[in-house]
């Protein structure tokens, strides 16, 4: 079965993001391009919800990172076609990730979406988080998690300090 992982780079305070979605902040060092390079060679396919694609496409970015990735924006509002690497998904996020976890693959990125992964820990399908924390308080932006209904127990597999002062840190996930 494929894992799910699910990440990204966060100030201390837990945010992605400013609340204009930007990312001036973010410290870049050689360190995360290798440890990023690592990790994409395990996946292939990414999830992500609306406001994150649309966030990504103002930026300048794609959806994806790269060829052989296959990408699933779900939305119930973009009524965009589908091509060979980018899909729209309108239906259940939670019943449409665990029928691509079953499938044959590398494993699933869960990019951005705070909410999105909101509703996959619930459904337990998340095996793993992972996060640069960069040692900066926002104070206000847009938020790593959102309430959930339940406790999500995690187990530490990674810390490891970056030159640039930041901590990478990965967890399994403690299925129900």
């Amino acid at each position: 079965m494929r894992k799910v992982t699910f990440g990204g780079a966060n100030s201390l305070d837990n945010f992605f993001a400013r609340k204009d979605d930007s990312v001036d902040w973010l410290l870049w060092c050689k360190e995360v391009q290798e440890l990023m390079k690592d990790y994409w060679k395990n996946i292939d396919t990414v999830v992500m919800g609306r406001r994150t694609y649309e966030v990504a496409i103002k930026m300048g970015g794609g959806a994806g990172s790269g060829p052989g990735v296959k990408t699933y924006v779900f939305s119930r509002t973009i009524k965009k076609r589908s091509n060979k690497t980018l899909t729209f998904v309108s239906e259940d996020a939670a019943d449409y990730v665990r029928r691509l976890k079953q499938q044959k693959g590398k494993d699933i990125c869960v990019l951005g979406g705070g909410l999105l992964a909101k509703s996959l820990f619930e459904a337990d399908l998340i095996d793993e988080i992972g996060f640069n924390i960069h040692p900066v308080l926002l104070g206000s932006g847009i938020p790593l998690f959102y309430e959930m209904s339940r406790q999500i127990d995690l187990e530490l597999t990674k810390c490891q300090e970056l030159s640039n002062g930041c901590i990478v840190v990965t967890y399994n996930v403690k299925h129900m």
